[in-house]
């Protein structure tokens, strides 16, 4: 699964500037809808096209390693006939 940090680079840019950074900021700034960047946010498992991406590395001025990392799902148990 991809897993985004926009929570993170918010809380890290709040922190530099001394302000909050809302997603309201962020959208005005990037042009993503505030409804996508909320999704990004708090749902775990979120697609999102590249353009979103590539915007908000150029908004935070980040690389997309920074932005989104990739965590492997944990190992499905084994069923009662031994199948997953």
């Amino acid at each position: 699964m991809i897993r985004f940090r926009l929570k993170e680079l918010l809380a890290d840019k709040g922190f530099r500037e001394r302000r909050v950074v809302t997603l309201l900021e962020v959208a005005a700034a990037t042009g993503i809808n505030r409804m996508t960047l909320s999704k990004i946010a708090n749902h775990p498992g979120t697609n999102t096209g590249t353009d979103n991406l590539d915007r908000l590395c150029g908004y935070f001025g980040c690389s997309l390693g920074q932005l989104a990392e990739y965590v492997p799902d944990p190992p499905q148990p084994l069923g009662s006939d031994g199948e997953r």
